[in-house]
This record gives C-alpha cells, structure tokens and sequence, in this order.
C-alpha cells in the first residue's frame, strides 16, 4: 500500500557515489504491511534493528477509497501523517527504492544510499499501470472518467455518481491482479442506488466489463454477488479487457475474448469507473527477487506459506506485492504478518520455519448503502468465518463493520502491532 514506485528507467540514474548504511532488517515499504510487520517484530523484541524505506510523508487508509467515491467519507478521512505511525525503535529511511541487490545483501536508493542487510522484508505495494490503458491517462478525472484508485480521483467518483443523469455506466476490471478484488462492483453496487435514489436509474444502463470468467473466485460468493446484479438489473460482461478510452467521442474500446478469437468492440459511456491493470513496482519486477513467468507482473517469489523467498533464505515478502494466490487486502496482511514475524525470528534462531499462512482473506463486499457480504476464505477458496454465520448473507452489521470496525482497527490495532482481533476473541479461522 505504500507508493515507493517512482521508476528508474537506467541503472545510470543511480548516483555513483553512494553513502553506504547498516541495518539488521530492512523493512522496503511504510504502508499497510511494511508498518505491521515491523510494529509486530519490535513487539516481539525491542533490540531489533529496524530500517523502514518509505519515500511518503502520508499514510492511506487505502480500504476507504470505495466510500469516499461513494460520498459516505470525506477523503480527508483516509489520510493521516506517516510518521505518527513509524513503530517506536524503528529507523525511517525516507526515500524511494531504485535497486534491490539480493547477491550482496543491498538496497539501493533513489537518493544514492546503499542500504544493508541481514535480512530484508518486502512490503512495497503494488504499482498502479495507468499507462497500460491508452488514453487513460489523459482522460482520468473528467468528463465522466473516474477511479477509486487513488486518493487524488476517488473525490471525482462521487462528483460524477452524484451529478449522474443517466446513460451508460461502465465499471471496469483489468485482466491482472488488483487490489480488492471486489472493489470495482463495490462501486458499482453503490452508484446503482445511488442512481435509484437521484431517480435516474431508469434511464440508465448499468454494465460490469470484467476481463475475467467470473464474477468472483469463490464460487459462494460469486452467486450472492450474481444475485445481485440481477435484482438490480446490471448487464454483467464477462472476458471484456479495457484496453483504450477516446475521451474525445466518450467511447470506451475493449478487447473482448471469444472462443474464435479476440474481437475489439466500442461501448459508449457517460460514467465510466476504470479499475487499471497493476503490477509488483518496476525495482521489483527488474531484479532477481521476482517471479520469473510469461506474465511480467513481477510479483516477489516467496513460498506461499512461510512467506519466505524461494531462492534468497534471508528475503521474505508479504502484502500486495508477494506471489501469494490470494485476495490482495489489508486483511490479508493481518494474517500474513505473525508468519513473516514467527518465521523470521525462527531463521535469525536458527530453527525451522514453522508457521504457516493458509492464504485467509477478506473482502467486505458492499453490494449497496446499509448492506455488506463479508468474503473470508483462504486458498482453498472455501468460506472461512471468522463468525459463525452465513457469510453469504448481506448484512447491515457487516456495513457497521466496514464502515467504523475496520478502520478503528486499521489505525489503531493493526498498525501498532496488536494481534488479530479474531483471535483475541477465540474465535480466530
């Protein structure tokens, strides 16, 4: 979740002459996962040398963006100073990450420092693919072109739901990973009532171009959420890739995947709410610490349950950017990080890497004001309560929990290092 992308396009851009630093465990990223697990390790044991690498000065509450497009939050609400929420003990490297060395043990600055270490957790984030969408860039935050996918648009969202007179509203979803993977029919499901309450709803188209086959991995889920659009009354577009918006004509251009083939087709819009491709940041995807596949995301190659990089024993990564087969939340972190702490004291000990992540996450699905389905399931894409009800079920105590639990916990559990709330309680999946 933190923004430590800023691409360097040449080895060359790195300055020569570098100021060279020694850390025991370099923690690359400030966000959601780099801040928890760092606050968690020094619980653990305050004689930790801890390095954080955050370029930011402000920290996002990232989860509230979809409310904030919404009108529910003001986006002021989702922003708070970073350094409130560095971990005591902890050493904040204010920089951004231009080269990772895992050979010689080295993070390279942006800045010229050469960071050292012993061991090094990535927790960058995930980068944002603007570009990978032609036009997009030029078109994003006016005439109806929107996106929940950064503090600067997500205002615009709401401008744009609100002032809505109806015509085609198109909500996106790339062919890659993203972050919140139900993010984009969040939105969707909320402008649909918002649309009935401004009554415009009925002049009004309302479709969902997803690049994927389906609407949700887990199939319990994907039916709640089918149900959904049904009632009301949403055109679901399966296997439908934005590729290209033409501001000019309003006009958005999809690669749409076919049994013959690939065929492109042109939809117009009045609201169009993109969610972009995404990607590991570029430092990652150029260095020897990422998957190496045809797919050039370039996530960080770990071991899906012990977190640990499957090649360097002293990397470990956790959050959007690691190479784990699930959701991609802030409740996922939640999970991952006691593994990434356990398991990195266990190698520091030298014992055995026993704790073991099982790929839990949540996605608190809003499917309208009032009303939320709260997605837990791990890698067998089974549901797994943490309560002991129906997840399937929409529920106004689930929209409570998304709209005040969440980020209570958010900024002050989690990032302070306190452990996850369901076990507290006992009732832990």
């Amino acid at each position: 979740m933190s923004a430590l992308v800023k691409p360097v396009e040449r080895e060359s851009a790195i300055p020569s002459d570098t100021v060279s630093v020694q850390h025991q465990i370099v923690v690359v990223g400030g966000g959601a996962a780099g801040i928890t697990v760092a606050a968690q390790l020094l619980k653990k044991n305050k004689q930790l040398d801890i390095a954080i690498i955050e370029p930011r000065d402000k920290h996002y509450y990232q989860p509230g963006w979809t409310l904030v497009g919404s009108g529910v939050y003001k986006v002021e609400d989702t922003v708070r100073d970073e350094k409130d929420y560095i971990p005591d003990g902890a050493t904040w490297l204010k920089d951004y990450v231009a080269k990772l060395d895992p050979d010689n043990n080295t993070v390279i600055t942006q800045e010229g420092k050469r960071i050292c270490y012993e061991y090094l957790i990535l927790a960058p984030g995930i980068q944002i693919d603007w570009h990978l969408i032609k036009g997009l860039k030029e078109a994003i935050g006016q005439d109806g072109v929107c996106s929940n996918y950064a503090y600067e648009y997500a205002p615009y969202t709401w401008e744009v739901i609100k002032n809505f007179q109806g015509g085609n509203a198109i909500f996106t979803y790339p062919s890659t990973p993203v972050k919140c993977g139900g993010a984009p029919l969040k939105i969707m499901y909320l402008a649909d009532d918002a649309f009935r309450k401004q009554e415009v709803r009925r002049q009004s188209k309302v479709m969902y171009c997803t690049a994927l086959g389906a609407i949700f991995s887990v199939k319990e889920f994907a039916k709640t959420l089918l149900s959904v659009a049904e009632r009301k009354q949403i055109d679901v577009r399966y296997k439908h890739n934005l590729k290209e918006i033409k501001a000019d004509t309003k006009t958005a251009i999809f690669d749409v995947s076919t049994d013959s083939g690939v065929e492109e087709i042109a939809i117009k819009y009045d609201l169009l709410h993109v969610t972009p491709p995404m990607s590991a940041p570029n430092f990652i995807k150029q260095s020897k610490l990422a998957v190496s596949d045809a797919s050039g995301q370039g996530w960080v190659n770990v071991n899906k349950y012990t977190l640990q990089h499957n090649i360097y024993p002293n990397v470990f990564s956790l959050g959007d950017a690691a190479s784990l087969p699930t959701s991609k939340t802030a409740a996922a972190v939640r999970k991952q990080a006691p593994v990434v702490v356990d398991n990195l004291l266990a190698l520091m000990d030298s014992k055995n890497l026993n704790k073991k992540y099982n790929g839990y996450t949540c996605c608190p699905l809003i499917t309208g004001y009032g009303k939320v389905v709260l997605a837990e399931f791990s890698y067998d894409n089974k549901p797994s309560p943490t309560f002991p009800v129906d997840l399937t079920r929409e529920r106004y105590s689930m929209w409570l929990l998304k709209k005040y639990g969440f980020p209570y916990i958010y900024w002050n559990r989690m990032l302070r290092g306190k452990p996850f709330e369901g076990k507290v309680l006992g009732i832990s999946p």
